[in-house]
């Protein structure tokens, strides 16, 4: 998405990664802001987690040895452990997790490399016995933006005290609305509100849906749901087929689309990358960026994907940059 941008002038700090650029306004204030530089075809991209603005100069012609080298945004599947049994989960069951140090040093590659933001997942992210140190030294070490995606479960407001100031958006995993959820989660509902009310106490946060047969009828009240916790996202993810299930059937599907064309849904939508998105009106954040330039996928195994439902990979031996190159010729 292109944004206008607010400022009179913008003075350049540093050529490659990062700017400090001020802001004049008509009261005459001046703010100074740090912001990281992504470079592409597409131009130059400004971006500042703390405030999740970005800006993309697109009337700037960028030499291609100059682009940036890293995805734009990449997630992490810390670990395959959940406690939950969702019969349409499409996460691996084996039993693996990521070593920290590794991570660390990945991200530091890629916050050189111009990757805007990494996000953690699994899985269960916050069942990985380092989660709040990984963000902590993330945040920290890097300029990237540090997300992650939970169910929930597990938060403590000692959890969540402690990542305050540490990941800069948090989405929350809610398939269906009180017994629906309750059937498929076995879990309580006021469990989840509990969760949405302590993230949003430090970040903003997005509701998830897998959507199938079981929660397309839920998504008006997922949307209110979303609006009463403060969310400013909802992501529609069409379920994925898995050994146990055939993923979203084709009446559902319908029903998801008939459902986008009619809402008047007060918070953002978004929804992943399934297929249904190219029969709905989708802004690209960036015109004519590749998929690989967009997002890339680590597993819980150190391979290296296209997305988290991808079956080709490169398993990732030192250097994930040299990883991220081997995929981008792999694909």
């Amino acid at each position: 998405m292109q944004f206008l941008v607010p400022w009179q002038a913008i003075e350049w700090a540093a050529p490659l990664h990062r700017i400090a650029p001020r802001a004049s306004y008509r009261s005459g204030m001046i703010m100074p802001v740090t912001c990281k530089v992504r470079l592409s075809e597409a131009g130059v991209h400004l971006f500042d987690r703390r405030s999740g603005l970005n800006v993309l100069l697109d009337e700037v012609d960028v030499p291609p040895q100059r682009y940036s080298l890293a995805p734009r945004y990449l997630s992490i599947a810390l670990t395959n452990a959940c406690e939950l049994r969702c019969s349409y989960c499409y996460a691996p069951k084996s039993a693996a997790a990521l070593d920290v140090g590794r991570v660390i040093a990945w991200s530091t590659e890629l916050d050189g490399a111009g990757c805007l933001g990494i996000g953690f997942g699994g899985g269960e992210p916050t069942a990985h016995r380092q989660f709040v140190e990984l963000c902590t030294s993330v945040a920290r070490s890097t300029s990237m933006a540090v997300t992650f995606t939970t169910h929930g479960h597990r938060l403590t407001p000692g959890m969540v005290e402690a990542l305050r100031g540490s990941v800069h958006f948090a989405r929350l995993s809610v398939d269906g609305i009180g017994a629906t959820y309750e059937r498929l989660r076995h879990r309580p509902f006021d469990s989840v509100v509990l969760a949405a009310n302590l993230l949003r106490s430090i970040t903003p946060i997005g509701i998830n849906v897998v959507v199938n047969g079981d929660t397309v009828g839920d998504l008006d009240d997922l949307a209110e749901f979303a609006v009463g916790v403060g969310a400013s996202e909802l992501l529609l993810l069409p379920e994925q087929p898995t050994k146990a299930t055939s993923g979203i059937s084709d009446a559902d599907a319908q029903r998801l689309l008939a459902w986008l064309r009619d809402t008047r849904c007060p918070v953002r939508l978004a929804i992943s990358r399934s297929g249904l998105e190219s029969e709905v009106p989708v802004a690209n954040a960036i015109p004519g960026e590749l998929p690989l330039d967009a997002h890339m996928h680590v597993d819980a195994t150190g391979v290296l994907r296209p997305h988290a439902y991808a079956r080709a990979g490169t398993l990732i031996e030192g250097s994930i940059l040299n990883a991220v190159q081997a995929l981008r010729e792999l694909v």
